[in-house]
């Protein structure tokens, strides 16, 4: 049998040095986009996070500077600004006034401008308001949100995150239909500062073991970073998913004869 008759020198050249050079350039490229993408991710928490700080001590500085008597200023002794003084004096003078509201003397001045403060028209709605949501967030005895729990919404199949508080008031149970209700905040993505306000009943939510902080962390990443530090986006959305298809199945079950199930 005759062999086949090798391939002309003039034709291989170019098919080899195609088959070489390309590969190669597109490696050298992905390499040094990775490389990019691996430090950014790298330095970017790291330089938010001290810009944040950073941030923070100098509006306090700004805020606490101009009570402070030139005598308690560093750069009173010292030719540059040191950060940081107004931080430390202002967290001092918050733990004093903390010590001294919790003796009968202090309780008892505290009460007086209270009362003085909740006499005023315009100044009582903003100074109650202002109250309940630092008790709320700060008081260890505050009912802040503690559990995160599933609502079937904005249409059935659909479910969004809620973070339970309080019960309603005695006032709105009265209004409500009859039933256990609780007090739900339904965040907004990726702005959890923002959403919606409702009474639900109990019985149409679903309490999951998800941590705040962890459900905070999904929402402002839309679903893109993973909620707990065990876990990945992939791993909470998938144990998201199993819980509201549990709540689909109870809600079939508890459904009445006559209503097809949601």
């Amino acid at each position: 049998m005759q062999q086949p008759e090798p391939a002309s020198p003039e034709q291989e050249p170019p098919l080899v040095l195609e088959a070489q050079i390309k590969p190669a350039h597109t490696g050298i490229a992905g390499r040094i986009r990775n490389y990019f993408l691996t430090g950014l991710i790298v330095a970017g928490p790291i330089f938010v996070t001290s810009y944040l700080i950073w941030w923070f001590i100098n509006w306090v500085d700004d805020l606490v500077r101009p009570f402070m008597p030139p005598a308690l200023r560093l750069e009173t002794y010292w030719p540059v600004h040191v950060p940081g003084t107004g931080l430390i004096i202002a967290v001092l003078a918050l733990t004093l006034l903390g010590f001294l509201t919790a003796n009968l003397v202090g309780r008892t001045l505290v009460e007086f401008g209270e009362r003085i403060v909740v006499r005023m028209p315009v100044v009582r709605p903003i100074y109650r308001t202002m109250k309940q949501i630092f008790e709320t967030l700060f008081s260890k005895s505050g009912s802040s949100f503690r559990q995160v729990a599933l609502v079937e919404f904005p249409s059935p199949g659909m479910w969004s995150l809620v973070f339970l508080s309080q019960p309603p008031a005695a006032d709105v149970v009265a209004g409500l239909p009859e039933g256990e209700h609780v007090s739900a905040f339904l965040p907004c993505s990726p702005n959890p500062t923002t959403g919606f306000y409702f009474y639900v009943p109990r019985k149409v939510i679903v309490p999951i073991d998800l941590p705040v902080e962890a459900a905070m962390t999904l929402l402002m990443s839309a679903g893109m970073a993973g909620g707990s530090g065990s876990g990945s986006a992939n791993g909470d959305q998938a144990r998201l998913a199993a819980l509201a298809a549990q709540a689909r199945s109870a809600n079939a079950r508890t459904a009445p004869a006559g209503e097809p199930p949601r």
